[in-house]
């Protein structure tokens, strides 16, 4: 009795066919970054916008965390440590981030409103290459912050439970 193909093998063929037909990133760079290998239980004729979805949902997210340490106005209290902690070549990546970031989200509206192959592709590959960058200031001003924290990162006693 022959095995059955996995549905991630599967998957994986079927990327490999959009992957030669646009030149998309592998699947290992995409699932590193992106995980879309969840999207093996996907049923879907548009398999190539359910990945954009997943890499746009992940930017998205890092979109709003920046926004929220740039802009702290209903923020976990976290965030005001956080804050302490990073200096000003910190928050000026961070405000890069979020242009690049505001700017994927406003590309993703045409993108999302009208289906285009060709346009969720480019998406794809456009996303991939900022992400490759967005991700190296991210993890650097990851390290500042860990670096930091104990010495910036305390209370003024001024909270419900003082």
């Amino acid at each position: 009795m022959e095995k059955e193909e996995s549905e991630l093998e599967t998957f994986k063929e079927e990327f490999c066919k959009l992957r030669e037909k646009f030149a998309l990133p592998s699947f290992e760079e995409l699932n590193q970054d992106f995980s879309i290998e969840k999207l093996c239980d996907v049923e879907t004729d548009y398999l190539v916008r359910e990945i954009r979805k997943f890499i746009s949902d992940k930017l998205y997210n890092y979109l709003r965390f920046v926004e929220s340490v740039l802009q702290p106005v209903n923020s976990p209290m976290f965030v005001f440590s956080l804050l302490k902690s990073l200096g000003v070549e910190e928050k000026n990546k961070l405000k890069d981030i979020y242009a690049k970031l505001s700017r994927l989200e406003i590309d993703l509206i045409e993108v999302d409103v009208s289906y285009s192959e060709e346009k969720e592709v480019a998406f794809i590959q456009k996303a991939f290459v900022i992400w490759q960058g967005i991700k190296k200031d991210v993890l650097d001003i990851s390290e500042v912050a860990k670096r930091n924290w104990e010495n910036k990162a305390e209370f003024n006693g001024k909270n419900y439970f003082s």
